[in-house]
């Protein structure tokens, strides 16, 4: 089975357990680490989630994945936080986050207000208004990033 049918299943399987424990799916993976695979999710939800977060979505999960039986390799299940430098990757995740510093990189120079072009933006999100997502770069000019450009996004924790 190819992992985006395991990324699928997986995710319909987990998403109704999530739902009634008020989570929400940042990630998945599905890899393979020596000889046999991982199946990593991070879960996140207003305040943080909390150790018993995890074990209640690995337990539940658990008896879905065993009885679907949709994983035909041996694999080990990780549930966890996303941590501090969590992924941004949806347009919710840039409106929940406005005010916090994140790093921004794109496949291919945009320019930033002062017509710099640059692959990777650091500065506090601002908002996002019609999929692009403006940010406030450190030193000083904004940035207005539509998310189609966006690689990869993440928080950046502040000292």
């Amino acid at each position: 089975m190819a992992d985006s049918d395991i990324h699928g299943q997986v995710t319909a399987l987990v998403q109704p357990i999530l739902d009634s424990l008020g989570l929400e799916l940042v990630e998945l993976e599905f890899k393979k680490v020596g000889r046999s695979f991982v199946l990593r999710l991070f879960i996140d939800k207003t305040g943080g989630v909390t150790m018993d977060d995890c074990a209640d979505v690995s337990r539940e999960l658990s008896l879905l994945l065993d009885v679907e039986d949709c994983i035909q390799n041996r694999y080990t299940l990780e549930v966890s936080s996303p941590g501090l430098d969590r992924p941004l990757k949806k347009e919710s995740d840039f409106i929940r986050f406005q005010g916090r510093l994140a790093v921004v990189k794109t496949a291919e120079l945009l320019k930033d207000e002062k017509g710099s072009p640059r692959k990777t933006f650091l500065g506090t999100i601002e908002g996002l208004e019609e999929g692009v997502v403006a940010i406030r770069l450190k030193e000083g000019p904004s940035a207005h990033i539509p998310l189609e450009k966006i690689v990869k996004a993440h928080l950046e924790f502040e000292f």
